[in-house]
């Protein structure tokens, strides 16, 4: 096991490391390999745009950036893939910090910290699994569902479940990573329907994976957990 998983994270996890003092960077990236993620260093916002990508699923991101500074490249990234961003800066000001959860931050630690926080900190923000800040809508690396209207997107395209898909993928949405047993499902999504069984299970799971393909090809999202049930599949 890895010893992140006392913080809850069981899966290797991507996350991208935006810092521009070279002795800080490598400092996080033992850190946090020690600890079983795995890293991307980017010293510049505009390295930083152009590492992210569909496998990262964390940022730490220092403000005080060549170039863009990290403020001004939030939403950019968030735009590119919306996953947590942890602010980690010397930044004390009150006012700044409101300033960056508005522009999409989703956490913030204050310069020096203590690694055993940042860690607890990153295992927090991977276990909710990225949810947006929008009410009723979650991501999960390409995936965004809004329970508002029911709409599901893959890749930034429209992906048209039916209710009954569309809640199965909500709730495997809302644990990513966790096992979500068939008899959890049944009631949650079928409220113990009598037409509710294994096979029906099986085939609205299939057509998920087929429409979630179309939009993604190059990626498969759930896993089935033989005999137990199925979970967003790990990377």
């Amino acid at each position: 096991m890895y010893e992140n998983d006392k913080w809850g994270v069981t899966m290797s996890k991507k996350i991208l490391i935006v810092e521009d003092d070279t002795d800080i960077n490598n400092m996080l990236s033992i850190l946090l390999r020690r600890s079983g993620y795995e890293t991307v260093s980017a010293f510049s916002g505009t390295e930083a745009l152009l590492a992210h990508s569909p496998e990262i699923d964390l940022i730490l991101l220092d403000l005080m950036l060549p170039g863009k500074s990290g403020d001004e490249i939030i939403g950019e990234l968030k735009k590119k893939n919306s996953v947590p961003v942890i602010v980690v800066s010397a930044v004390h000001d009150i006012a700044k910090k409101v300033d960056l959860f508005d522009c999409g931050a989703d956490d913030y630690v204050t310069k020096p910290f203590n690694n055993e926080e940042l860690l607890a900190r990153i295992g927090a923000r991977l276990r909710s699994g990225g949810e947006s800040v929008k009410s009723g809508e979650l991501t999960y690396r390409n995936i965004t569902a809004n329970k508002e209207d029911y709409s599901v997107k893959c890749c930034g395209k429209p992906c048209e479940l039916s209710r009954l898909e569309f809640d199965l993928l909500y709730m495997l949405m809302q644990k990513p990573g966790w096992t979500c047993t068939k008899t959890a499902i049944f009631d949650t999504v079928w409220n113990y329907e009598d037409s509710a069984d294994d096979n029906t299970l099986k085939v609205h799971i299939s057509k998920i994976r087929k429409k979630l393909k179309e939009c993604d090809p190059d990626n498969d999202y759930i896993e089935t957990v033989w005999g137990i049930g199925y979970r967003l599949k790990k990377d």
